[in-house]
C-alpha cells in the first residue's frame, strides 16, 4: 500500500525520520533536476539540492496540502532557494568550467549515462541550451524551465509565481520563441 503524502508529512512532524527519508528518496531527482537546469553543473545542482532538502525540512510545518500538491510546494522552495542563490552569487559567478571539467565529471559518474560519448553529447547540447536560458530574461527563462523542463501546468505555475494564467502564458510562448531564435543563432556559428 502507497503512503500518500500527507500522512508522510504528518509522520515526519511527529518525528519520523523514515518518512522524512522516504521523501528525501522519491523526490531527490526532481529536485536535483531542477537545480541542474538553473545551473548547468552537477557538483552545484547537488550542493543546491542538499541545500533545499535542508531548506524543506526545517519549513515542513508551513506547508499547507489545501494549497496544493507536496511537490509543487517543495519545487516552489526550491525555485525560490536556487533564485536567492543565484542573486547572491552573481557578481561571482565565472563560467570557467569547461566542457572538459564537466565531461571529466561524467566519466566519475557513468552512472548518468550509458557511455563518454554519449556524456559528451550531451553535455554539449545541455551547454548549448543552458547559455541559451541564460540569455533570455529571468523572467521569460523561469516560466520556460517550469514548464518544458519540470512540466508543471500553467495553473501550477501562475500559483507558484503569483502571477495571472496569462502571464504565465505570455511569458513561456515568449520564452520559447527566445530560446528558438538564441539556439538557431547558436547552431548557424557551429
Amino acid at each position: 500500500m502507497q503512503t500518500t503524502d500527507a500522512e508522510l508529512l504528518k509522520r515526519c512532524l511527529a518525528g519520523d525520520h523514515g518518512a522524512w527519508e522516504t521523501i528525501v528518496r522519491q523526490y531527490t531527482q526532481r529536485i536535483y533536476n531542477l537545480a541542474y537546469r538553473f545551473t548547468g553543473k552537477f557538483d552545484e545542482a547537488e550542493d543546491l539540492t542538499q541545500e533545499i532538502f535542508l531548506k524543506i525540512y526545517r519549513t515542513l510545518d508551513s506547508y499547507r496540502p489545501e494549497s496544493g500538491a507536496l511537490v509543487t510546494w517543495m519545487v516552489r522552495v526550491g525555485r525560490n532557494h536556487i533564485i536567492d542563490h543565484y542573486r547572491k552569487f552573481k557578481t561571482e559567478r565565472t563560467h570557467t568550467d569547461s566542457l572538459e571539467v564537466e565531461y571529466e565529471k561524467a566519466e566519475e559518474n557513468p552512472a548518468r549515462y550509458a557511455s563518454p560519448a554519449e556524456a559528451l553529447e550531451q553535455l554539449e547540447l545541455s551547454e548549448r541550451v543552458h547559455q541559451a536560458l541564460l540569455r533570455i530574461s529571468e523572467d521569460l527563462r523561469e516560466a520556460v524551465i517550469l514548464r518544458d523542463l519540470e512540466e508543471f501546468t500553467y495553473e501550477e505555475i501562475a500559483d507558484m509565481l503569483k502571477l495571472p494564467l496569462g502571464t504565465v502564458k505570455s511569458r513561456i510562448n515568449r520564452g520559447r520563441a527566445e530560446l528558438a531564435r538564441i539556439l538557431g543563432k547558436m547552431k548557424d556559428r557551429l
